[in-house]
């Protein structure tokens, strides 16, 4: 009996061909555009947190305890040498970034601008972090005049990769130095705190500029997947000041919590239309049948095989709107992971978010499971009005009616 069952309930389904199909289609587009929002919008948070690692903070990060709220060069890490070897010798720490910052002013004949001048070594951060992938133009290198412009910094001072400039600041004996300096490459890091006043520049020379010994820096990076390496850093060191990413950028959290919130609105928009649209299909399908429902029950077929076949009508529009969703949903998704979504003609826009011009969607299993998951409550409960319907239904009376 369930077998007849399953099969009348498959020949309904489909009966109306031209419905259905239009019924999967609306299911399948809207799941698909679903799917493809939400990995658009988990690509563009996982890009701003790789690159926020990547060109700066890493997943921890060391500072000399104060440095953060007094930028003096007092308040550096003294002892590099020995935390450098100390460092390296962790198991759980996968790579090192070291670097030097001074605050101070740069400036050309006509325009001057605060700038934070950032000491690094390019093979050090290239292993890092993959520092080249920053370049926009010029070429990558770090001789004894040179150094690497922020683009942003380079589009305020109305500078290009050639250019002379001067930076200023004060060195550790409290005196005024300048140096002249060419702009050697243009880079862009989509970190909002570096583009908007990063200049780098090789870290000894910055050392001896600052008539620095060579044992201070400024920061220590630390790229790591320990979940633990934060808490036993911030034991051993108890003198320096141990951050963690999201401590160093909270707002990047509060991205993350905002992100999730649409993708949960455009979820609920999204399956209540598939909702809807399941229901209304199913409600028409039992009105133009209602006749031949009241036979069903005239003849003896109980209430709850009834019930079973109208429940598994609706599962299978659902599930047939699923898998071409799903199908249409990860051929989108595959596309926009490995070409992109290309927003160039927005980049200024973009960047001044800290976002990159071309978005690159993320592709989870999770999209799939709770999308089918939520498809297939939608349609149970889409046909419950459907369902009160055929239950409260008078068998003589509606075997009478013309259809």
């Amino acid at each position: 009996m369930y077998s007849l069952i399953f099969k009348l309930a498959f020949s309904n389904a489909f009966l109306r061909l031209n419905r259905t199909i239009l019924l999967i289609l609306m299911i399948s587009v809207s799941m698909s555009m679903m799917i493809s929002i939400q990995g658009l919008y988990d690509g563009m948070t996982l890009s701003l947190i790789d690159k926020s690692k990547r060109s700066d903070s890493g997943e921890i990060s060391v500072y000399g305890n104060g440095y953060r709220l007094d930028k003096s060069l007092s308040n550096n890490i003294h002892g590099y040498q020995q935390l450098k070897n100390e460092l390296q010798d962790m198991e759980d720490i996968k790579r090192l970034a070291f670097r030097l910052k001074a605050d101070g002013l740069i400036s050309t004949a006509r325009k001057s601008s605060f700038a934070t001048m950032i000491g690094i070594d390019l093979k050090e951060e290239e292993k890092f972090g993959k520092f080249s992938e920053f370049l926009v133009e010029g070429e990558l290198s770090l001789g004894k005049r040179d150094i690497l412009l922020s683009k942003e910094v380079a589009k305020n001072l109305k500078v290009k990769v050639g250019s002379k400039i001067i930076f200023s600041t004060q060195d550790s004996s409290g005196e005024i130095n300048a140096m002249a300096l060419k702009v050697k490459a243009l880079i862009t890091t989509n970190n909002i705190a570096l583009d908007s006043s990063a200049i780098y520049i090789n870290r000894e020379r910055l050392r001896k500029f600052l008539s620095l010994s060579n044992d201070i820096i400024t920061q220590v990076a630390i790229r790591s997947d320990s979940e633990t390496l934060k808490e036993l850093l911030t034991q051993k060191y108890n003198k320096l000041d141990v951050k963690s990413f999201l401590e160093l950028y909270p707002m990047i959290q509060q991205m993350q919590d905002m992100m999730l919130i649409f993708n949960s609105i455009t979820f609920v928009i999204v399956m209540s239309v598939v909702f809807i649209g399941i229901m209304g299909v199913m409600y028409v399908s039992i009105l133009d049948r209602i006749r031949e429902f009241g036979i069903m029950r005239s003849i003896g077929l109980s209430y709850r095989l009834i019930r079973l076949q109208i429940f598994s009508e609706a599962i299978f529009l659902g599930l047939a709107g699923y898998l071409f969703g799903a199908l249409f949903g990860f051929g989108a998704l595959y596309y926009l992971h490995s070409f992109g979504l290309d927003l160039s003609e927005f980049s200024d826009g973009m960047e001044s978010f800290g976002m990159s011009s071309v978005i690159y969607a993320q592709i989870k299993i999770d999209y799939f499971s709770s999308t089918f998951i939520a498809i297939l409550l939608a349609s149970l409960i889409s046909v419950l009005p459907a369902r009160k319907k055929i239950k409260t239904m008078n068998s003589i009376e509606v075997t009478k009616v013309e259809t």
